[in-house]
C-alpha cells in the first residue's frame, strides 16, 4: 500500500509589521505581535464575496430588485456568522458555556457549518418580518450560488487543518507531522480538505443547471443542494477523531444517541431537500420575489411628451400630406381669424352653384 499521498501544507499568516511605522497607529501596534492576514479569514471573506457576486448576477438575470437582494444577503450572512458560533458553542462545547457564558460572544472562536445554515434561515425569517417580502425565491437564488462560496470556506479549513480526522493509511489521507500520529499510522483524514473536494461537483452541477435554464421553479436549488449535501456530510462525520485518539482526543465531538450534532442535522437537511424536490419537480417558474422597478413615472411621462413634440415638429416641417384635399382659391378670404375649420369641398361647390343660379 502506498500510504498517504497528500503532503501536509500549512499556509502561513502574513504579518503587517509596517503598521508600527504609520503615524497615529504605531502606539496601538505591538511590535512583537503585529496584526496579520490570516489565510482562513481571507478565504472565508473571498467566499462570501464570490457567493454574493454570483447571487446578485443571478438576481439581475431573473430581473429581480437588486437592492432588496443585496439587503437580504447582508441579513443572511450576518445572522449566519453569529449563530454559527453560538450554536457551535452550545452543541459542541456545553461545559465551556456553563463555566464561561461570555464564550457565546466570542464569535471568532469556533464555527459550525450547520449552525451557520440555521443562522442564515433565522436571518431570512427576520428579514421577512422586518421588510415584509416573501423570502423563498431569495433563499433559492442564494443557495444556488452557495456551493461555489463553500469551496472557498472549506479551502480555508484545509489550509489551517482545523478539522483533523481519524488516523489512516489511506492514499487520500494527509501526511500529518509525526508528533500528531501514532505507531502504525502515517497520516490522518483532513475533513476540511475532503469536503472541499466533494463540494466541487455540486458547485459545477449548480452552475450547469443555471446556465441551461435560469428560470427554474422556486425551491429547486434548495432541494438539490440539501439532498446532495446531507448524506455526504453524514458519512464524513464517521471519519472524525476517535475517542481513543492519544493526540486529538480532546477534540472528539460529543455524541447524542451515538451521532454527532451535525449527523442529526443531516436528517433534517435531507428531509427538507426531498420535500422541495417533490414540490418543484415538473413545475414551471413563477416569480415570488419583487421584480426590478420600472422607469420612474415622471421620467416616463416626460419621455412621452418629448416624443410627441418631436413628432409634431417633424410633421410641421414635412407640410400637408398628399391625401389631404387641396384648398381652393378664395377660401382664406371667406374665413376670418378664430372661425371654425373650412367646410368640405362638396359643400363649398354647392354654395357657389346656388349663388350663381340665384
Amino acid at each position: 500500500m502506498a500510504g498517504p499521498l497528500i503532503p501536509y501544507i500549512e499556509a502561513p499568516e502574513i504579518p503587517l509589521s509596517f503598521l508600527e511605522y504609520v503615524p497615529f497607529l504605531d502606539k496601538y501596534i505591538d511590535a512583537a505581535h503585529p496584526p496579520s492576514i490570516k489565510p482562513f479569514g481571507t478565504l472565508v471573506a473571498l467566499g462570501v464575496y464570490v457567493g454574493s457576486a454570483i447571487t446578485m448576477a443571478r438576481a439581475r438575470e431573473r430581473r429581480l430588485d437588486t437592492k432588496l437582494m443585496s439587503d437580504f444577503i447582508f441579513w443572511v450572512v450576518a445572522f449566519g456568522f453569529v449563530l454559527s458560533h453560538v450554536l457551535d458553542a452550545i452543541a459542541y462545547h456545553p461545559q465551556r458555556v456553563m463555566s464561561d457564558p461570555l464564550y457565546l460572544l466570542k464569535v471568532w472562536e469556533g464555527l459550525s457549518s450547520y449552525g451557520g445554515f440555521i443562522g442564515a434561515v433565522v436571518g431570512a425569517v427576520a428579514w421577512r418580518m422586518i421588510r415584509g417580502h416573501k423570502i423563498l425565491e431569495y433563499i433559492d437564488i442564494t443557495v444556488s450560488a452557495f456551493p461555489v462560496a463553500w469551496i472557498f470556506g472549506r479551502a480555508g479549513c484545509a489550509v489551517v487543518h482545523d478539522h483533523p480526522g481519524a488516523l489512516s493509511n489511506a492514499w487520500f489521507a494527509v501526511q500529518y507531522p509525526a508528533r500528531t500520529l501514532q505507531e502504525g499510522y502515517a497520516g490522518r483524514y483532513d475533513l476540511g480538505l475532503i469536503e472541499m473536494v466533494l463540494t466541487i461537483p455540486l458547485a459545477l452541477a449548480c452552475v450547469w443547471l443555471w446556465r441551461r435554464k435560469p428560470e427554474r421553479p422556486v425551491g429547486f436549488y434548495i432541494g438539490v443542494t440539501l439532498t446532495a449535501y446531507g448524506p455526504v456530510r453524514f458519512f464524513l462525520d464517521y471519519l472524525r477523531v476517535k475517542p481513543e485518539d492519544m493526540v486529538f482526543g480532546g477534540a472528539v465531538d460529543p455524541r447524542y444517541a451515538g451521532l454527532t450534532p451535525a449527523q442529526w442535522a443531516c436528517f433534517l437537511a435531507l428531509g427538507v431537500g426531498l420535500f422541495f424536490l417533490k414540490q418543484t419537480w415538473g413545475k414551471p417558474y413563477e416569480r415570488t420575489a419583487v421584480a426590478e422597478p420600472d422607469e420612474p413615472e415622471g421620467e416616463e411621462e416626460q419621455g412621452q411628451e418629448g416624443e410627441s413634440t418631436q413628432k409634431g415638429d417633424v410633421e410641421a416641417e414635412a407640410g400637408p400630406k398628399a391625401d389631404d384635399p387641396p384648398e381652393e382659391e378664395g377660401d382664406e378670404a371667406d374665413e376670418g381669424e378664430g372661425q371654425a375649420p373650412k367646410p368640405r369641398k362638396k359643400k363649398r361647390r354647392a354654395k357657389k352653384k346656388a349663388a350663381q343660379e340665384g
